[in-house]
């Protein structure tokens, strides 16, 4: 019984110390935040109020006016169409 409890908590933290995916625009380089469920991480895209969690934001995907937000741009990936979409990168395997 400990040694599943320490597995467990093993895993529990190896799993909350993961480095979140980030997203990058393909084309520039471009960094475009983290993809943290973290609402107060400054580099999230789940952050209300970061640069790139924001709505206001021009480099959030969140921004529907927005270069990487917008339904219309070919930069957005919220565009089905896009041709320059973020891509989705895990900064652990480079």
């Amino acid at each position: 019984m400990r040694i599943i409890a320490m597995l467990i908590s093993l895993f529990i933290v190896t799993v909350t110390s993961a480095v979140p995916p980030i997203l990058i625009d393909q084309k520039t380089g471009q960094y475009l935040g983290n993809l943290s469920t973290n609402q107060n991480d400054p580099d999230s895209v789940s952050n209300p109020h970061g640069r790139y969690g924001s709505k206001d934001s021009e480099d959030s995907i969140n921004n529907p006016d927005g270069k990487y937000g917008s339904p219309q741009s070919n930069d957005s990936l919220n565009n089905p169409y896009a041709t320059n979409p973020p891509i989705v990168l895990d900064p652990e395997n480079k």
